[in-house]
């Protein structure tokens, strides 16, 4: 069993397509996952058409693949994100708006390994297939 000692805090929030605002429901697509100690920044993102259309039927599914791709683009440090830390993307990627695609709220926890805990994270949370 890994000791407290041997675990680092996280931060991570679930990623949200909120198909009318409006109305506010929403689908699960992603999760972002930081750990400071470990400059370790991650998404996990899965796109799951049925339970998208199944709020609005009309949604665009390629224009939300496209703006989930940006999102990881971003997370890897790729066009304007890539002179922000990894810390600093968290934050403006964490930050609230009202678009199609939208974060959760942050929530923390501990880990001793955070590749591992993101992977647990989207497929509790995100209904991800397996890696």
């Amino acid at each position: 069993m890994t000791g407290a000692a041997d675990r680092d805090t996280f931060e991570y929030a679930l990623l949200r397509v909120v198909p009318d605002i409006e109305r506010g429901e929403l689908v699960n697509v992603g999760v972002l996952l930081h750990c400071r100690h470990r400059e370790y920044l991650a998404v996990r993102t899965h796109l799951d058409p049925e339970r998208v259309r199944a709020l609005d039927p009309a949604a665009d599914l390629e224009a939300l693949a496209g703006v989930l791709d940006a999102w990881e683009r971003a997370v890897h440090g790729e066009g304007p994100a890539g002179v922000l830390s990894p810390g600093e993307r968290f934050r403006w990627l964490t930050a609230p708006r009202s678009t199609v695609l939208q974060p959760g709220p942050v929530h923390t926890g501990l880990t001793g390994d955070p590749e591992a805990e993101i992977d647990r994270l989207g497929a509790r949370l995100v209904h991800m297939p397996s890696p």
